[in-house]
């Protein structure tokens, strides 16, 4: 895991890792199912993640870190900590199990209040490695550790930890702050309108939630779908005359025997739904994630 407190290094923004934050959560959808993610519905409080100085060391980071293995159900696996001096925040050993052996950042003897969110993304590991779920290269999976520690309710804490101010910047994980943003809101409307910026003690983390927030929610507007605004509307009904979508629309034509349709991801998953392009409201129903869509195609 990257650590980014350098004052001469500034905390990378926007949403650079879109695409594959995206490609992260169908792949989620596709190895945990539906219910599977629905069993993460209980985030990772913000009482396990209290770490005081008055608390013995070793102890309360194996504490921290059981809390964490039981949040990412993982009820097989023992996490080891240890501490070193390194760049990174944390590693993990991969092994068979059931034991891992993470090390942390000398660092978080005294800063501990982050100690959970560095092991968010270790434990994550852990469980990706278990399910087998992997990406092709190494960036892409730090990128999918990211996305599946925020998606499966324990990755608040790494947008938590983002600080920014005239004297310091700090972030942990490889997304950016409004990429964490964008994820906690993905998982928030699948779970029915959960809000976990309420636990965030960053307001900087708040910010950039709320940008990654909007960029969620513009997802759900996007046409096809019944939600989107009058001008896109108009964009697509063009595109739909002509059977090519523009250069970067969300969505692309195909012949079919039964005439044209209309490919676009599901906004809640991502899986690739189509369906004919006859011009009006239709209710779709994702065969991945089961959410019924409201369209006009």
């Amino acid at each position: 895991m990257t650590h980014n407190g350098r004052r001469d290094s500034p905390v990378e923004h926007g949403f650079p890792h879109l695409e594959t934050v995206r490609e992260a959560v169908t792949a989620l959808f596709r190895r945990l199912s539906a219910d599977g993610i629905r069993a993460y519905d209980t985030p990772f409080a913000p009482a396990d993640a209290a770490f005081p100085a008055s608390e013995d060391l070793y102890p309360g980071a194996h504490r921290v870190a059981s809390a964490m293995v039981r949040a990412l159900r993982l009820p097989n696996a023992r996490l080891i900590v240890g501490f070193r001096p390194m760049e990174e925040a944390a590693t993990v050993e991969l092994t068979a199990g059931p034991e891992y052996f993470v090390e942390v950042n000398d660092r978080f003897r005294v800063h501990r209040r982050d100690l959970a969110a560095a092991l968010a993304h270790e434990v994550t590991h852990v469980l990706l490695h278990r399910l087998d779920l992997r990406f092709p290269t190494t960036a892409a999976n730090e990128i999918l550790t990211d996305t599946a520690a925020a998606y499966l309710g324990a990755g608040w804490l790494l947008l938590d930890a983002y600080r920014e101010d005239e004297l310091t910047h700090q972030k942990l994980g490889y997304l950016t702050p409004e990429e964490f943003g964008y994820v906690l809101a993905r998982r928030g409307r699948f779970l029915g309108g959960e809000d976990l910026s309420a636990w965030f003690t960053s307001p900087q983390a708040y910010e950039a939630y709320v940008r990654g927030r909007a960029l969620a929610d513009r997802d759900l507007r996007r046409a096809p779908l019944a939600a989107a605004g009058r001008r896109e509307r108009l964009r697509y009904a063009a595109a739909r005359l002509t059977g090519a979508a523009a250069p970067g629309a969300p969505y692309g034509f195909e012949e079919h025997p039964g005439g044209l349709r209309v490919g676009f991801p599901c906004p809640v998953c991502g899986q690739r739904l189509r369906l004919p392009a006859h011009g009006g409201p239709v209710r779709a129903r994702c065969g991945l994630c089961r959410t019924v869509l409201d369209c006009d195609t």
